[in-house]
């Protein structure tokens, strides 16, 4: 079985959005309180992240994380990626495999350079490149992925796929075409539902539910999720064919 947790279940804003008095902001619910978004994946000694939000060192320390043998990319909006430098407590020793389509891996490099470059002052991450290419599995210890192109607005993306599990997130087009072979057998599907509101770069609930049923998949849960709507309320009108996650929530899948 491979483990994962929810880091973070927000979008850029994170909920409560900074200044904002609506209900959800204001909410009581811890399931409310979203930090944005992120999964740690484990299976035995092996421990990948996807995606290293603003709030990283807070989820690290949360969720207990005391080594890493690598760190998956979306994408480079900053909401994924500006955690970045608090990975140098896990590259004292060796240089920590950061994995992310070729255009990804660019704009982290520039926004990064000296995460990326033999320096003599040791107080930064020591990173290596390694590119992903479009549908092509890799391996990470005993954890297999695979890469699958969606769109984020204009923007190709990655989601990855692990065993019988997708995450995909930021996504307003799955690319069904090009994807149907990659997300044939998927049960446990994570995707971003940003709200009920139609978005130009992110699926709606009910498209992001569209989107599970078309692949098929048995579990679907909503993730990168807005202030406008409450846990319980997702909960209430999508529940039993779709779940919103929230932070902390750890589900164990099948790996094959």
């Amino acid at each position: 079985m491979t483990r994962i947790e929810f880091l973070g279940t927000g979008t850029s804003h994170g909920v409560p959005v900074i200044g904002c008095s609506c209900p959800v902001c204001l909410s009581s619910d811890p399931h409310d309180k979203r930090w944005r978004s992120s999964i740690w994946i484990t299976k035995g000694e092996d421990s990948v992240i996807i995606d290293t939000g603003y709030e990283f060192r807070l989820q690290a320390l949360r969720a207990g994380i005391r080594h890493l043998d690598a760190v998956l990319y979306t994408h480079q909006h900053s909401d994924h990626l500006m955690g970045l430098d608090d990975l140098r407590v896990f590259t004292d020793h060796s240089k920590l495999p950061v994995y992310g389509l070729p255009s990804v891996l660019d704009a982290v490099e520039r926004i990064f350079p000296y995460a990326f470059r033999d320096m003599p002052y040791k107080g930064v991450p020591r990173l290596c490149r390694v590119e992903a290419v479009e549908h092509v599995p890799f391996s990470i210890g005993s954890l297999s992925f695979i890469p699958i192109p969606v769109l984020h607005g204009a923007m190709r993306i990655a989601g990855y796929r692990f065993g019988r599990t997708a995450y995909i997130t930021d996504a307003s087009d799955i690319l069904m075409d090009e994807n149907r072979k990659v997300l044939s057998g998927v049960e446990t599907l994570i995707i971003g539902a940003l709200r009920d509101k139609p978005h130009w770069s992110h699926f709606t609930f009910a498209e992001a539910l569209a989107a599970g049923e078309a692949i098929g998949a048995r579990d679907i849960y909503f993730t990168h999720i807005n202030h406008a709507t409450s846990y319980k309320e997702i909960e209430r009108r999508f529940a039993p064919h779709a779940h919103s996650a929230y932070d902390t929530l750890v589900l164990e899948v099948d790996d094959e």
